[in-house]
């Protein structure tokens, strides 16, 4: 298996994508952070890090690759989420390729996944997410190659799953997560669980600027009942 520091990153260009994937490549260029997100990151402070929002094609269309949080973790124990974590010295600069090299490495040491079959096509703005004090660069790739991935160290991550593009777009999988603290948010049920807080916002964003999003109820709303 190669990691990602012990080989090129590879990129793709739009032309490169499958005909579906295309749309977002094109439109991420153009989005600025506020497009995306009430919570930018603060002027000073703030962890550097990084997660691999990886695309793929599978039995029911494209598909994207999530994990389960272990519910042992001090950080957003149990909550789905992708692949990723905080940048290390050796990943670089976090305004250069530091956080691309992060999130192929952390998703390789929570996943499997095998680095060389991903080509990285685009990232979005820095985000920030305040109960962890991360500033979060999403890495967007196509997964031309898929390898078996699974849980690497079930003390991090309890499984790994992939949600067809299709049922996220489902409006009868989507609503507004409702937290006591008075956060609310979309939220996704599918694959038996449910995708609040960070990474359901950039889901929802992604749906909206590929073109991929159908019409649906948000005052439907889905009630939290633990910590973020």
């Amino acid at each position: 298996m190669t990691s990602a520091h012990e080989a090129d990153i590879l990129v793709s260009g739009p032309e490169e994508l499958p005909g579906w994937l295309r749309p977002l490549a094109l439109a991420v260029a153009t989005i600025e952070p506020h497009q995306l997100s009430r919570w930018l990151p603060p002027a000073d402070g703030g962890r550097p890090s990084a997660v691999l929002v990886l695309f793929g094609e599978g039995a029911n269309g494209p598909e994207l690759l999530l994990l389960e949080r272990a519910s042992s973790l001090r950080e957003h124990a149990g909550q789905p989420s992708f692949p990723g974590g905080a940048l290390d010295p050796e990943d670089g600069d976090p305004e250069g390729e530091g956080p691309v090299r992060a999130a192929l490495r952390e998703a390789r040491e929570e996943t499997g996944l095998d680095p060389a079959g991903v080509r990285v096509f685009a990232t979005l703005p820095r985000l920030y997410i305040p109960v962890s004090r991360f500033v979060v660069t999403p890495v967007l790739a196509w997964w031309r190659e898929p390898s078996p991935v699974g849980p690497v160290d079930p003390a991090e991550t309890a499984r790994v799953f992939r949600v067809p593009v299709s049922e996220l777009a489902d409006r009868r999988c989507r609503g507004t997560a409702v937290h006591p603290s008075g956060y609310r948010g979309p939220c996704f049920e599918v694959a038996g669980t449910l995708v609040w807080g960070f990474t359901a916002g950039v889901i929802d964003r992604i749906l909206h600027y590929a073109g991929w999003e159908s019409p649906w109820d948000r005052d439907r709303e889905v009630s939290l009942d633990h910590g973020a």
